[in-house]
């Protein structure tokens, strides 16, 4: 067996232990640990490939993986953030549960708004304003009366 083989044989075995740790656990921050030993092993075999054929690509392409896995630990970190802040825990079942207080939880998927219907207000409305659902041409209260104001001027 030649040093080939065993790089190869190591980042089949990373790749493979990062694959069971990401299906297997339920705690976010090693969801994403996974993720990255996953990517580490794909690294490995990138530049094993690369040494083998006598070409640079291997050590290109591992490059860009790296890359990838850095902007993906970046973004891990913000998501985990959130998550604990509004949870208090990094429970991965918890994202189902992040809803706007005044939508229903999906049954079947996203329930479809009626066009020409007003939004749902919750109870505790703030008055923030609150994005248009995409679709519906958002009404403005005040150029409703200036238009009838403006017409009549002219008239």
């Amino acid at each position: 067996m030649g040093d080939a083989d065993r790089f190869l044989i190591v980042g089949a075995g990373l790749f493979v232990l990062g694959a069971i740790g990401f299906v297997t656990r339920r705690n976010l921050i090693l969801m994403i640990l996974s993720a990255e030993l996953m990517l580490h092993g794909v690294s490995l075999t990138l530049v094993t490939f690369g040494h083998l054929h006598a070409t640079n690509e291997g050590q290109a392409f591992t490059i860009f993986t790296l890359t990838v896995a850095a902007c993906e630990a970046g973004l891990a970190l913000s998501l985990v953030l959130l998550l604990y802040r509004n949870s208090g825990s990094l429970d991965i079942q918890l994202w189902s549960e992040l809803r706007e207080s005044d939508m229903p939880a999906p049954a079947g998927g996203f329930p479809k708004e009626e066009p020409g219907t007003e939004p749902r207000v919750s109870p505790g409305y703030d008055g923030l304003p609150r994005l248009t659902p995409a679709g519906r041409v958002p009404t403005d209260p005040s150029r409703s009366s200036n238009a009838s104001a403006s017409t009549s001027v002219r008239t």
